[in-house]
């Protein structure tokens, strides 16, 4: 049976895809064939670190970005706080998006400001796996290969 701890999967590879669809897709015929799907794992192999460049870093992207998280932050804040008094609960929002917004905006500039001109960039980071393969438990792993192989008899 499966480990229900996270870590690495034991058993055998049943299957290997270049992308994460296609294990998806093995799997999932796997369970409409009503094999034990619980037995399974899909693990990414040949890993890497993908940082996508998005744009500058200025004072005022530090800035006006603190203010619009700050806003936000502070609208979520004090709609959770109207709710519990029935009067004067609009100034209570519009003060907690003030507050957000400048406390945000303070804490923009001052991070950015301990970058010392060291990053000024803005980028998204990902993980991507090269390359999938499926797991599966000894007990299981013959009948899985033999699922999968009419699987690519279909598809092949």
């Amino acid at each position: 049976m499966a480990s229900p701890v996270p870590g690495l999967p034991t058993g055998l590879v049943v299957g290997a895809y270049d992308g994460y669809p296609d294990a998806q897709r093995a799997v999932d015929y796997l369970a409409d064939q009503k094999f034990p799907v619980e037995h399974l794992a899909i693990v990414g192999t040949d890993l890497r670190q993908v940082e996508r460049v998005t744009g500058r870093m200025s004072w005022g992207k530090a800035i006006l970005g603190g203010l619009a998280t700050g806003a936000w932050l502070g609208l979520f804040v004090g709609l959770l706080l109207s709710l519990f008094t029935d009067e004067g609960w609009a100034q209570i929002i519009i003060m907690s998006v003030v507050w957000g917004a400048i406390f945000m905006m303070i804490f923009g500039a001052v991070g950015y400001a301990f970058t010392g001109g060291r990053r000024d960039f803005v980028s998204k980071s990902v993980i991507v796996a090269g390359r999938y393969e499926i797991y599966c438990q000894h007990q299981h792993a013959e009948e899985a290969r033999n699922h999968l192989a009419r699987l690519s008899l279909k598809t092949g």
